[in-house]
């Protein structure tokens, strides 16, 4: 009697134990096909924001490209009608600023002197400015950012400034300061829309302001 018993109970055990084994390895299916699915939608999804991001990345060079060429438009521009006087106008970025030069030889030269030693001294430092084997800047830590400055310790600046005067270095400066940051990757100037009201680059819609008032203004001499 008790043998015929053990033999049931592993009869009922073997089964349970089959008919866990199944529910198992359908929970597992369950979840392996949930798990496909989920990846599936997942690899859907990036791919959705993949094709989204790309094309916001499209739109932003493409306007990116179409403020570039309205700026450059407006250079040339503001090159045909602009006056002396203008609030805004086209500025050479790194060109040396010419009226420190004059005064200084005004004070140290007579007669034709005068304009000859200016042009020497201008073209001089001009070409000193868009030399490339001269670096006279240095870097400086602002806040968590790293910045380049003009090094004022720099030899041929502290020797200029003896020979010329502070106000000739200080254009100098501000032509090399120029260049840094409107052609870093040059020596050379480079035209940028001015404004000369508030000693700063003019923004876009200054420009565009600026710009439609002057032909405006032009219009009305003609008629």
């Amino acid at each position: 009697m008790a043998k015929q018993k053990n033999e049931e109970l592993k009869k009922v055990r073997k089964e349970k134990n089959e008919e866990l084994k199944k529910v198992t390895k359908e929970l597992k299916q369950i979840i392996t096909d949930k798990d496909k699915m989920l990846k599936k939608v997942m690899k859907e999804k990036k791919e959705e924001l993949e094709k989204g991001n790309s094309a916001l990345i499209t739109k932003e060079r493409q306007s990116t490209y179409e403020l570039q060429e309205a700026h450059s438009e407006l250079i040339r521009g503001f090159r045909d009608l602009s006056g002396e006087g203008s609030v805004i106008g086209v500025k050479r970025m790194g060109e040396v600023d010419e009226k420190p030069f004059l005064k200084v030889c005004e004070q140290r030269f007579n007669g034709e002197n005068v304009g000859l030693q200016h042009a020497m001294l201008c073209s001089e430092w001009q070409k000193n400015i868009n030399d490339s084997a001269w670096y006279p800047f240095k870097l400086v830590v602002t806040g968590e950012k790293m910045k380049e400055v003009v090094d004022d310790e720099d030899e041929k600046l502290k020797k200029m400034s003896e020979e010329w005067g502070e106000d000739v270095k200080n254009a100098v400066t501000t032509a090399l300061e120029e260049l840094n940051d409107f052609n870093p990757s040059g020596r050379y100037s480079v035209p940028a829309l001015w404004n000369f009201e508030h000693g700063r680059k003019a923004t876009l819609s200054e420009g565009i302001v600026h710009r439609t008032q002057q032909i405006k203004n032009l219009k009305r001499q003609r008629t």
